[in-house]
């Protein structure tokens, strides 16, 4: 996030586009809520009639997938009715022409035809987004899991430049985080094409950087493989080993029968998981990692802020914290990774990471604290590009509208998309787990729209098959208008309904994120 969740609450607009916020972030969602009774004006573009979209002024229901139009339409209407923020185009960015140039076409009577959005909607909430003294773009991955998931996080910084509406308070362009320390994880390297604090492995200088820090040779110039890449090299038999840690991907990667297939063909599978999960039963070892409780570290949320973690209860029958097995295993490959405490790991994180330089465990008893934080004594930056951006200046890139890599046709008719629901969470490898949650909501159901639901002779509760190119899944039938005619919606929490079976590895070429919210189906009634 460019700016901290309290500023939410302050902005005069929010848009929130591809994001189910009280019911994915429900904390963030609370700040959404704030902003509402206190009078801003909340948008929401989502396919689904979700909660946050019934707290809103406008919802724009627009097709799945059709994210840049949308956007390149808001822009179209700003450009052309002069209302974007001149003195920070000028100033602060370069190629707007090329923006103006590509937006032209996206007048909002075309944007209508590719989103279903009405013409007049487009403008009203184009004018309301530029016209608002400080306005903020929340999205997830409604967004980023798309064949042009780039593209999509590309035509939402192009508005919130277009309008100024960054590096100031209670504005910015927000991707709310899944997970609890999923932006952690990033920061500390774990992608295939950067060290910590996202220093690119292909710099000579930043790997000679590491190299003397760890007393190593040689560190890969090139970058590796994604997650879907390394399940396609299992498949194909080029990698030969994995060693996978506290994720699930039997039941959350995508055309999921395919990643277990894949799997069951490694020569050696490590699972490092607090739980005996479906992935980990394929495992040749499973490692037995600490859960949050039973550990000290720290997380880094969604607003970057670097907190303490710290732990309350001792970790149960054989489990260790995730740093002392790496180490370990590392030593045993040859590689004296020795520290005392995750403090001194901290310290070594600071060493070579310039935005969490003066970030230390000292620091953190006090209170959490938001990177970059580039010296001991700086308090951390709540709010990114104020002044001037990173890389200088801010740069407009003009994206076209790409369908969805499937799209109904005679044999798979309707539109499946997935999600979260509050009371779960991911694979349910926790909340399954609870004696509460998984009590509360205990069956999962598809969403399907009743008009849909009478052509098929599908009622309230009846079971249903619903079939995919890559596969096939049962479970019950809710009828509601939650989702437009076309569409059919559930979560992937439940392993019983294990939806990913269904999904779609189709991936964006840029950051291999797969299209995990459009894929085509059939939906039949099971006698």
């Amino acid at each position: 996030m460019t700016n901290p969740i309290g500023d939410i609450a302050g902005a005069e607009f929010i848009l929130a586009i591809g994001t189910n916020t009280t019911e994915s972030h429900p904390i963030i969602g609370l700040q959404v809520k704030k902003a509402v009774r206190q009078g801003s004006i909340l948008v929401v573009a989502d396919p689904r009639k979700t909660e946050v979209a019934d707290l809103a002024k406008s919802h724009l229901q627009i097709k799945s997938g059709s994210d840049i139009a949308l956007l390149n339409g808001m822009a179209n209407v700003i450009i052309s009715e002069d209302l974007y923020n001149k003195e920070f185009v000028a100033e602060r960015t370069e190629d707007f022409e090329a923006l103006k140039s590509v937006a032209a076409k996206y007048t909002p009577e075309y944007t209508e035809g590719i989103t279903g959005v009405p013409a007049a909607a487009i403008r009203e909430v184009a004018r309301e987004y530029a016209k608002a003294e400080n306005a903020t773009i929340l999205y997830t991955m409604g967004i980023t899991q798309h064949i042009c998931g780039t593209h999509n996080v590309f035509a939402v910084a192009n508005l919130a430049m277009l309008c100024g509406q960054i590096g100031k308070p209670h504005s910015g362009v927000n991707p709310l985080r899944g997970q609890n320390n999923v932006q952690g994880a990033c920061d500390m390297g774990a992608l295939p094409n950067v060290f910590t604090g996202y220093q690119p492995v292909i710099s000579d200088e930043v790997r000679a950087r590491f190299e003397s820090n760890w007393g190593c040779k040689q560190l890969p110039a090139k970058p590796g493989l994604t997650v879907g890449e390394l399940l396609e090299g299992a498949d194909k038999g080029t990698v030969k080993g994995m060693y996978i840690m506290g994720e699930n991907p039997v039941l959350s990667d995508p055309d999921a029968d395919h990643a277990a297939h894949s799997l069951k063909k490694l020569e050696f599978l490590v699972v490092q998981d607090i739980f005996l999960t479906e992935t980990a039963r394929l495992a040749d070892v499973v490692l037995p990692g600490a859960s949050f409780a039973e550990k000290d570290g720290t997380f880094s949320n969604t607003e970057r802020r670097v907190q303490r973690v710290r732990k309350a209860v001792e970790p149960v029958g054989n489990a260790r914290p995730d740093w002392r097995i790496i180490c370990d295993v590392a030593c045993a490959m040859g590689y004296a990774m020795q520290y005392d405490s995750p403090a001194d790991i901290m310290k070594e994180i600071a060493s070579v990471t310039p935005s969490y330089a003066g970030i230390s465990y000292e620091r953190l008893e006090s209170g959490g604290i938001q990177w970059p934080c580039p010296t001991a004594g700086h308090p951390g930056t709540p709010v990114l590009h104020v002044g001037k951006f990173s890389r200088g200046p801010g740069k407009f890139h003009p994206v076209e509208y790409v369908p969805p890599a499937e799209t109904p046709d005679e044999h798979y008719p309707l539109v499946l998309s997935t999600g979260r629901r509050r009371a779960h969470y991911h694979t349910g490898t926790m909340t399954m787990r609870t004696g509460a949650l998984e009590v509360y909501y205990s069956k999962e159901h598809l969403e399907i729209n009743s008009a849909d639901a009478a052509k098929l002779g599908v009622k309230e509760g009846d079971m249903v098959k619903v079939t995919s190119r890559r596969g096939s899944v049962e479970l019950m039938a809710r009828l509601t208008e939650i989702v437009p005619e076309g569409m059919v919606f559930t979560s992937f929490h439940f392993p019983e309904v294990a939806i990913n079976k269904l999904t779609n590895p189709a991936r964006d070429s840029i950051a291999k994120i797969p299209e995990l919210k459009v894929c085509s189906v059939k939906v039949e009634k099971i006698a």
